[in-house]
């Protein structure tokens, strides 16, 4: 059954009017009236729905019932990512996506070859929203993931947690491994430089704001596998797969 994202809420009886991107999709793939649909609206749960017309540029779809299903991690996992080269970050934020994040915290780090002025940030900002939603459609999950700002990466972590983040290097000397099987589950944020890593002044600036240094192992992991790598390892340990 195809499933769509529907920002604005739903409720058992009605007959809504479909985002204008969903009504050209089911337009494309010829989708008729009386087909069923699954519908999300972010709040939770899912909706059974049936197309009630479809026209070019227009669909409406009755809603007829809702699952309480959810397919989120029992414990809020952030990935913190030091934006890389080209189309990388689109990548990388669908995949952590399928992979239960809860939060995407794009940052500005010092060796970030992408540099972004305000309004190319804005544009980003719109298309990555827009990845959270295809990834979410595809995944199954009926809750999408938050977006953050674009931030500097010292005033980020200078308002941050830092107790419960995770600096990925590898120049920590525990693992992560080892620490996620001696650490019970709890919201944690991970922290992935960009292509080159963090810098040491960056690294140490995390620490001594109470960051955990941890490593991935004796191969050094490119930006859009480390992050990827690491949350899946969570999840394998804390029961999320």
């Amino acid at each position: 059954m195809p499933r769509f994202y529907c920002s604005e809420p739903l409720s058992i009886g009605a007959t809504i009017a479909l985002p204008e991107a969903v009504a050209h999709h089911v337009h494309v793939v010829r989708l008729q009236p009386g087909d069923e649909l699954c519908l999300f609206d972010g709040t939770g749960g899912e909706y059974k729905a049936v197309l009630a017309s479809v026209e070019k540029r227009r669909a409406t779809a009755a809603i007829v019932s809702h699952d309480a299903r959810e397919a989120e991690l029992a414990y809020q996992l952030t990935l913190a990512q030091a934006l890389p080269e080209g189309s990388k970050m689109d990548w990388i934020i669908e995949k952590a996506v399928e992979l239960g994040v809860g939060r995407i915290q794009p940052l500005a780090a010092r060796r970030c070859v992408v540099k972004l002025s305000p309004e190319r940030a804005g544009k980003k900002l719109d298309h990555w929203q827009a990845v959270i939603v295809a990834a979410s459609e595809q995944s199954g999950r009926n809750r999408l993931a938050q977006l953050g700002e674009l931030c500097d990466f010292e005033r980020w972590i200078g308002s941050a947690e830092m107790s419960s983040c995770i600096l990925l290097t590898p120049r920590a000397t525990q693992s992560l491994a080892a620490w996620t099987r001696a650490t019970p589950p709890h919201a944690v944020s991970l922290m992935i430089g960009p292509e080159g890593g963090y810098t040491q002044q960056e690294e140490h600036a995390a620490i001594a704001k109470g960051a955990i240094a941890l490593s991935m192992g004796p191969r050094i992991l490119r930006t859009e596998t480390a992050g990827l790598a690491a949350l899946a390892a969570i999840n394998a340990a804390w029961g999320g797969m």
